[in-house]
């Protein structure tokens, strides 16, 4: 065992404040105890072996020791058992070394215990030695303020704070230099208070001595000088002390009762304080003064003062003297018997110091000794627990042999090395374990009896909830809910098909009207189709033709700018050749405008006598437009093919040969007449091509705008479609009518202008040729028209193909409207050159037609516009009287909307109180849930304690039985008689358990089982399950 010495860690688990105040004293000491363990130590073990070495007698005497013997792990046939062997030895060795440990701690908790005790006692004794001492502290300085004693230095300024009042606070903050610092300190300053003290009233004492000898000297310097007698003489100075020595006793007086005053004021504060001292230095003045004046009045004292006076001052002076001196033996006995009572004290206290130094020496040996006994008796306690463990296990060793015996197996052969109380004990734990199988068995039937009702149960009511009865559902609040809000919507919905059935009648009519509309403008629309496609159909020709002859052209330029690339050195020639041939073809410039402009007049003598033929028919539309025939027909005449985009594809008729129109014959003497413009410009072949390529540019640009404009033209609705073809039509139409009637006023003008200008002979003339051309002409009109059936029999064909593929055909639409812009310019020039006269009369009859014809459709359109205006005004009042019914059924919609709301909140209110009542149900059934599982638990539990307890029953009458009984053989008897009464049948309670029920396993007699199944009661007596003759068997118990 280790010895354990007390620390200062050991200390420091006590409080602080208890522990600074002997914290110092406690190192000190155990530093001490240590130092002199040691010595002991070494001390007791020296005279043992001196006395050992000493002893001439014998040998020395040996030391008794028990011997152990070693432990024996007996035969080991592998490592493995060695192991186990060695781990059971290491783990009982261990459990001794806690069981050590557990005791020292034990006996290191009872000291901590008794220390703290003993430190609360001195913590105790210590506060109330600093209350008296601070008490000490207060009352010095309170005396040496009253004797007026110089006690103010910086350290007992500092002590006389209030914080040396809470001594013990302070000390539980300071270290151990610092406590020991402090502690001295405080001892110094009570110390040097008390001296301070002492000197005070040795000043006093001397005070008083020097008074009385100044006085006594005064009396007797006065009684000299006055030369009295010798009885007058001796009786003056004992008067003058008296009266001193009453005075004397006046002023103490009223400083005992200033200390008394003061004394009760010492609780007062600070202030108070310094009032208290203020009245004592002025009492310390008053006195000054009156000893002043009594000195005064002493020295003033002159023999010219009376003789009863100096006889009356001589008494009182010697009572004053004689009082002095019985005053001054009594204090000199008592300082005497206080020598001596200090002399006795002294020398009691050195004898008490002798002794203390020697029980100080004794407590030390004793401390020793005792240490050493501990240490002893520790051993020797180690010791002892070792014994007792041997013995223990001898004894268990013992016991285990003694019970061994032999125990009968079930084959009835002997098995040895069981103990018998073992088997005893676990034959009996073997039937409680059966009982409790047997009970947990019922248990475990029951809950699967009870399982499988709560299932059947559980698919009742899923049987019910998914087959509901009919009334139920019908009185539910839910299904008269939705049947009010059906009938609601079935009325809104009755109400909505009447109207869609209105609206579809009239939708039905208006489709018809526009139907009709849309058919007759179909009609329009072929028919105009048919003329455009013959149109398109020469002019796509026409346009064959003029890429043949440009790729003529540009091959002859291909080879023109071969040949020159060649012929480089022979240009410079060829200018000087081109400037005279230039000037030469300016020449012929001006004889060709000559001709031109006597084929202009000749044209215009023609036009005019072709006029007059015309006048009378043409005067009525001449008195209507006079004024702007002009400018029409100026304009008529030089745009007459007009622009390509305003000859739309929705064209009604075919648009008439203007006057600028020329024929195929001229087209070659329009090229010669172009390259000549060229080269008169001074243009080359590669600028022209430029010029070309630029006009390229601009035609596929302005392809591409009348691709976008077919495209919105497609996406566009029908009717709108519809819509802006009629509006087409009738625009171009009129602006057809206007252009005719310019160009027939513009003519009337020409013809008269004719007239007057040429002659009856040139007129002849005229007309003989003009008649030449006209049959030249009216031979390639032949020609012209043999090839317009042509045409017009391949625009059939192609009408046909058109129909099956319009999708080309709107592609081509645009590619048509660059070569309606061509053909146009082409035909316009070449007919403004060779068939002027004709086609002007050609046109006048075509435009006459036209007029006609464009009168009658303006008509049909009028009333087609005024049937559309009659039916917009039905649609119109159909729209108000519709509008009025729209505005009725908003009315009943709003109020059945405010309906819906209102039946939706109270739905909504519904629907809370349900979700709040189906809330507590939850809640319900979560909280019986839980406490039906919580029953369960507590059921389950009191079954498990109640065979707890009867097993503990069971336990407790064994153990009472077994202190009742005086031997072990009553012990056993009883036993013997609770296995018979087991074995004994719980029915009868008379014949043996010789049967087994199979179904619940009740062992019972065979007779009981047969008599209750003849008589039928044919259910267990336990458990009341019933059995039938093949359920019970005999059992043989052996």
């Amino acid at each position: 065992m280790t010895r354990t010495t007390f620390t200062p860690s050991h200390i420091r688990r006590v409080p602080k404040t208890n522990f600074f105040i002997r914290a110092s004293s406690r190192w000190k000491r155990s530093d001490q105890k240590r130092g002199k363990f040691l010595k002991s130590r070494m001390s007791s073990k020296r005279p043992a072996e001196d006395q050992g070495g000493g002893s001439s007698s014998g040998p020395p005497a040996k030391k008794l020791l028990t011997r152990f013997e070693p432990v024996r792990i007996g035969t080991i046939g592998n490592l493995e058992e060695l192991d186990m062997k060695v781990l059971r030895f290491q783990n009982k060795k261990l459990a001794e070394r806690v069981e050590q440990r557990k005791r020292a701690e034990d006996e290191l908790k009872r000291r901590i215990d008794q220390l703290e005790n003993r430190q609360r006692t001195d913590d105790a004794v210590l506060m109330i030695v600093n209350r008296y001492w601070n008490q000490l502290d207060d009352d010095i300085r309170l005396l040496l303020q009253r004797f007026d004693a110089e006690t103010a230095d910086e350290i007992e300024t500092k002590n006389e704070s209030d914080e040396t009042k809470a001594f013990l606070t302070l000390l539980s903050t300071w270290d151990k230099q610092e406590l020991e610092q402090k502690l001295g300190q405080r001892v110094e300053f009570s110390k040097r208070a008390i001296g301070k003290l002492l000197q005070a009233f040795d000043r006093l004492l001397q005070r008083n001595e020097k008074l009385n000898k100044g006085i006594q000297e005064k009396v007797n310097q006065e009684v000299e000088g006055l030369n009295l007698s010798a009885t007058s003489i001796k009786k003056e100075p004992s008067d003058v002390k008296m009266e001193v020595d009453e005075k004397k006793e006046a002023e103490e007086e009223a400083g005992e009762k200033s200390i008394k005053t003061e004394e009760d004021k010492e609780i007062k504060t600070e202030p108070e304080e310094k009032t208290e001292e203020t009245e004592k230095t002025e009492v310390k003045k008053e006195e000054e003064t009156s000893e002043t004046e009594t000195k005064v009045s002493v020295k003033e004292e002159e023999p010219s003062e009376e003789k009863p006076e100096i006889l009356s001052l001589q008494g009182i002076v010697k009572e004053e003297l004689a009082e002095l001196q019985r005053e001054n033996r009594r204090l000199h006995n008592t300082a005497t018997y206080l020598h001596q009572r200090h002399h006795e004290h002294t020398l009691e206290v050195a004898e008490l110091q002798d002794k203390l130094t020697a029980a100080e020496t004794e407590i030390a040996e004793l401390k020793n000794k005792m240490d050493d006994l501990e240490y002893y008796h520790g051993c020797a306690s180690q010791q002892v627990d070792k014994l007792d463990r041997h013995l223990n296990d001898a004894l268990q060793k013992l016991k285990s042999f003694e019970d061994t015996t032999v125990v009968h197996d079930g084959s009835g052969k002997g098995v040895t090395g069981v103990a018998k109380s073992k088997f005893d004990e676990m034959m009996y734990e073997l039937e409680e374990q059966k009982e409790l199988a047997t009970n947990r068995l019922t248990e475990l039937e029951k809950l699967s009896k009870d399982h499988q009702e709560a299932l059947t149960e559980i698919e009742k009511l899923k049987t019910d909830l998914q087959h509901l009865p009919e009334h139920i559902i019908v009185d539910s609040t839910e299904y008269k809910c939705l049947q009010s809000q059906f009938s609601v919507l079935y009325n809104d919905s009755m109400q909505i098909r009447t109207q869609l059935d209105d609206t579809r009648n009239l939708l039905q009519t208006s489709k018809n009207t526009h139907l009709r509309h849309l058919e007759q403008l179909e009609c329009d629309e072929l028919e105009t189709q048919k003329k455009l496609r013959s149109e398109c159909l020469q002019l796509e020709d026409n346009l064959a033709q003029v890429r043949r002859e440009y790729e003529m052209l540009r091959i002859e330029f291909e080879r023109t700018l071969a040949q020159n690339e060649q012929t480089a050195p022979i240009n410079h020639e060829m200018r000087s050749l081109i400037q005279s041939l230039q000037k030469h073809n300016q020449q012929l410039k001006a004889e060709a405008s000559r001709s031109r402009r006597r084929a202009r007049e000749i044209q215009a003598d023609m036009n005019k006598m072709k006029a007059e033929g015309f006048k009378p028919e043409e005067k009525p539309e001449q008195t209507e437009n006079p004024a702007g025939g002009s400018d029409q027909g100026e304009s008529g005449g030089s745009g007459g093919g007009g622009e390509p985009g305003t000859s739309t594809p929705t064209q009604s008729a075919p648009s008439p040969p203007h006057p600028g129109m020329k024929t195929e014959g001229d087209l070659g003497k329009e090229e010669e007449k172009e390259e000549f413009d060229y080269r008169e410009k001074g243009k080359t072949d590669m600028e022209v091509i430029k010029e070309l390529r630029a006009q390229l540019k601009q035609s596929q640009a302005s392809q591409k705008e009348l691709k976008l404009l077919l495209d919105m033209y497609k996406s566009a609705p029908k009717e709108q479609r519809d819509k802006v073809q009629l509006m087409a039509c009738e625009k171009k139409f009129r602006q057809e009518i206007d252009e005719l009637k310019a160009q027939i006023k513009r003519m009337q003008e020409n013809e008269r202008k004719e007239k007057r200008k040429l002659a009856e002979e040139d007129a002849i003339k005229k007309i003989s040729k003009m008649e030449e051309k006209i049959s030249e002409l009216s031979k390639n009109l032949a020609t012209q028209k043999q090839r317009e059936e042509a045409l017009l029999s391949e625009m059939e064909v192609t009408g046909q193909a058109f129909e099956d593929m319009q999708e080309q055909n709107m592609r081509l639409l645009q590619q048509l409207k660059e070569k309606d812009d061509a053909n146009f310019k082409l035909m316009s020039e070449r007919i403004k050159a060779n068939q002027i006269q004709k086609l002007l009369r050609e046109e006048k009859e075509v435009l006459a037609d036209q007029v006609a014809t464009l009168q009658s459709q303006v008509e049909a359109q009028n009333l087609v516009v005024r049937k559309l205006e009659e039916k917009e005004q039905i649609l119109q009042n159909t729209v108000t009287t519709m509008e009025k019914e729209l505005g009725l059924t908003q009315q009943a919609m709003e109020m059945h909307k405010r309906k819906a709301v209102e039946s939706s909140q109270t739905a909504a209110d519904l629907k809370l109180h349900l979700d709040k009542y189906q809330a507590q149900l939850k809640e319900a059934q979560v909280s019986v849930a839980e406490k039906t599982g919580a029953l369960e638990q507590e059921s389950f539990k009191y079954k498990r304690m109640q065979e707890e307890i009867a097993k503990l029953q069971r336990k407790l009458e064994r153990s009472k039985k077994i202190e009742m009984a005086g031997a072990a053989d009553e012990v056993l008897m009883a036993e013997i008689a609770e296995y018979k009464e087991q074995l004994t049948c719980p029915s009868c309670k008379v014949n043996k358990k010789d049967a087994v029920l199979t179904k619940c396993f009740h062992v019972f007699c065979l007779e009981c089982l047969k008599t209750r199944y003849e008589t039928r009661q044919r259910k267990c007596p336990k458990c009341n399950g019933g059995f039938g003759a093949n359920d019970y068997h005999r059992l043989y118990i052996s």
